[in-house]
């Protein structure tokens, strides 16, 4: 006979596989290939990502006619292997927005707890401080980091933060906002909990789903981001290869060798687009008044 803890068991089970049957398994594998790319980086790349080699400057790629299997994306200007680039820029984007939006987390949740729970000027003075900072531009934001500190890897991510941030403070702000009326934070309350107590029992794990959804559909952001602030000289200085910056490579000379900006541009598109995609199917399947639908 089995027992009631073991069927809920086996239920929590069936219900966990059931819900990856609908996961977007393309884009699952992009993101599998981009990761392991990442994280093996270099070490996988064919050649040197910043090796000059002027006599084989703009070599096509291998299924065009005129390619070399040495070189199975081609190279840019400079005689630079197109894949091993790709491969480190990658690892770059990735390694970059992994650390923004860790940052981002923290502080924007812990300030969006604060000015859910406690209200009054503590939500006021959080708030404005998320209205003055989402009404920035960007773009405008980045370029003038960039003309203050340099250019650097510390400089995008402070950009990217100081976007972040505000769009994690409003959303948990009103997540916790909603669970602080709830009966059980009540009773915590009128028991003596601390306010510390109850926002680390009661509202912090009311707020994991929404966190890991936002934070996934916010990589591909993140890292379309990152990509324009390299086209646009405010992101990684060289010689260290970024894709946006490969982008901005090859803008100059895509009737003579597309492949450049292609391949890279190419990468970020699937990147965005499979984050994209299993970000909704995360949403779909963590919040279950969308399941009954």
């Amino acid at each position: 006979m089995v027992s009631s803890s073991s069927w809920a068991g086996y239920q929590k089970t069936a219900a966990f596989l059931a819900a990856f049957r609908g996961l977007p398994k393309t884009s699952a594998l992009i993101i599998a290939l981009g990761v392991g790319t990442a994280v093996a980086g270099g070490a996988i790349a064919p050649h040197p990502p910043t090796e000059i080699n002027l006599t084989m400057a703009y070599q096509p790629p291998v299924f065009i006619a005129g390619g070399s299997p040495r070189y199975l994306l081609g190279t840019d200007g400079e005689g630079r292997d197109i894949l091993s680039r790709v491969i480190v820029g990658t690892r770059v984007s990735l390694e970059l927005t992994a650390v923004a939006i860790g940052i981002s987390v923290v502080i924007g949740t812990a300030l969006g707890v604060a000015a859910g729970y406690f209200g009054g000027w503590a939500d006021a003075l959080v708030m404005r401080s998320v209205d003055a900072m989402l009404s920035l531009p960007t773009i405008l934001l980045a370029l003038m980091l960039a003309l203050t500190l340099g250019p650097s890897y510390w400089t995008v991510v402070t950009v990217l933060v100081l976007v972040l941030w505000a769009r994690y403070a409003r959303l948990m702000r009103g997540v916790a906002k909603t669970v602080r009326e709830r009966d059980f934070v009540a009773y915590a309350r009128i028991s003596g909990r601390s306010h510390g107590w109850i926002m680390q029992r009661h509202i912090l794990p009311h707020l994991v789903d929404t966190m890991l959804v936002f934070s996934t559909l916010q990589i591909g952001l993140t890292i379309l981001m990152e990509a324009s602030l390299s086209f646009l000289g405010a992101g990684v200085p060289p010689p260290t290869p970024t894709l946006g910056q490969m982008v901005q490579d090859g803008r100059s000379v895509l009737e003579l060798a597309w492949w450049v900006s292609v391949v890279p541009g190419l990468v970020i598109m699937l990147l965005v687009v499979a984050f994209n995609n299993v970000g909704d199917w995360l949403r779909d399947t963590l919040d279950p008044k969308l399941r009954q639908l």
